[in-house]
């Protein structure tokens, strides 16, 4: 190996949050780029998740995952290590974890001697230490950029003390995201866009994203932690490219006052094998009423329909079907529904000629998926990004539909989801719905673009070896 060759490898470290939301894009980015030459990757993952993770990874991939203990936290149960198996009452307690993993994290990063560690959002105290160390950093945020974009809004501006505060950003927050609904009688309501408003957010989506600016346990808040990561990082990552997010990327960039480098969206490779006779754990749950009504909508449309609906690990899903379902639905249902709970083949399912709605909430790996299959994206947002994301997909790309929500409390009725899915559904030649259809297939045939989709990889990898020769601060 020639000495040039050798001065353009890279050693690339993985740290992701603890949640399998996070981690799986930072698995999909280290598969993208250990299949580069002179690209070497290290994944730091707690020990409990090593098992699951590997078998994510490409099986040729010469990713190494290294695995890593959590500090024992009172009222973290011993052994959970992810979110998925936390409770509402634990889940924070994660965070006190990882901020207590530092001087092990140290010790690694000084045996492993990266040029890069790749981390999330919640590791603020990273770049300083690594930076000690004579190591770059890159916060890879895993959200699109316009996620983003709505919290460094508040970087230049005093942090939003109430709900209106959230509902309205400042001005110069870019797209164009709003909209009212007007009810004519029982009739489907009409959307409006409100073209020059700034408020994009109903009143329970401003409620869940003033979670961001709350402390627990003493630690930083998100909006702290994230405050940290941006400002001492030497560039921030996005999953996203100019082409779907050129508004919201340049905003970012202004705000950040930082390199902020591109991935594109990095789209999973296609399923492989076949799809078994029996069919990712989801960490959003639905309410007891909110799974009714699903349910209920879905029996509405009169549709064959296969519902997944998972359950926190410590439960019996079982019986969390048997005590949630609406009575005699299952029953009801039997020859046009399936009910399932646990791991299914998500992907060879969306991929199958005869699935034509998928009605999911809207996470962006779920999007995507959705996108680059021809099943119609009904979008039913629960919480954080998935409520950008669904206005970015409804309002922007005008490539899915959302379900209806009241505005004070976010409530949705079976007729919601029913008419969402009958839009898409019933009504494919007729406006929006022949709209929704045409930017659907656009954005499929984007997202297969494998010459779009290298070119990012190989532009970032350039971006990379560029600034592991600048001088770290």
């Amino acid at each position: 190996m020639s000495m040039d060759k050798k001065n353009n490898e890279l050693h690339l470290v993985m740290f992701p949050f603890l949640a399998f939301g996070h981690i799986s894009p930072f698995v999909q980015l280290s598969n993208k780029l250990s299949s580069y030459p002179g690209i070497k990757v290290s994944f730091l993952a707690a020990s409990a998740n090593v098992d699951r993770i590997k078998t994510m990874l490409n099986p040729t991939t010469t990713t190494q995952v290294l695995p890593l203990t959590l500090p024992r936290v009172e009222g973290l149960p011993q052994g959970v290590e992810n979110t998925g198996d936390t409770s509402p009452a634990t889940v924070e307690l994660l965070k006190v974890a990882l901020d207590l993993m530092q001087p092990q994290i140290k010790a690694l990063l000084i045996d492993l001697k990266p040029d890069f560690v790749f981390f999330d959002f919640a590791q603020w105290w990273l770049p300083e230490m690594a930076s000690e160390l004579g190591i770059k950093t890159i916060c890879f945020s895993v959200f699109l950029a316009i996620v983003t974009a709505f919290v460094t809004t508040w970087f230049t501006h005093d942090v939003p003390s109430t709900i209106q505060e959230i509902k309205r950003p400042p001005s110069g927050f870019p797209g164009n995201l709003s909209a009212i609904r007007v009810y004519m009688g029982d009739q489907l309501c009409k959307v409006i866009k409100l073209e020059g408003c700034n408020i994009i957010l109903k009143t329970f989506e401003a409620q869940d994203f003033m979670y961001i600016f709350k402390s627990f346990h003493g630690t930083p808040s998100v909006f702290d932690r994230l405050m940290k990561c941006y400002n001492e990082c030497n560039a921030i990552l996005i999953k996203s490219c100019k082409e779907m997010e050129g508004s919201y990327i340049d905003y970012v960039s202004n705000q950040l006052k930082r390199p902020v480098l591109l991935i594109g969206p990095v789209v999973p490779e296609p399923h492989s094998g076949e799809l078994d006779k029996k069919w990712a754990n989801c960490e959003t749950f639905l309410t007891d009423d909110q799974i009714k009504e699903l349910a209920l909508g879905l029996e509405l449309t009169g549709l064959p329909f296969f519902l997944v609906l998972n359950f926190p690990a410590t439960l019996d899903s079982s019986a969390e079907l048997e005590r949630t379902l609406p009575y005699g639905f299952q029953e009801r249902v039997k020859d046009i529904g399936v009910v399932h709970s646990g791991w299914v083949q998500q992907r060879h399912i969306l991929a199958h000629e005869n699935v034509g709605c998928y009605v999911c909430h809207a996470g962006f790996s779920s999007v995507i998926e959705g996108l680059v299959n021809d099943c119609q994206l009904v979008m039913l947002p629960l919480k954080g990004d998935q409520l950008m994301n669904s206005k970015l997909m409804a309002m922007e790309w005008r490539a899915g539909v959302e379900v209806n929500r009241r505005d004070e409390d976010g409530y949705f009725g079976k007729e919601d989801v029913f008419e969402a899915v009958k839009s898409v559904m019933y009504e494919v030649d007729k406006e929006p719905a022949k709209s929704v259809r045409e930017n659907h297939k656009k954005w499929k045939e984007f997202m297969q673009n494998d010459e779009m989709q290298s070119k990012y990889i190989t532009d970032f990898i350039e971006n990379l070896q560029s600034l592991s020769h600048e001088t770290v601060h």
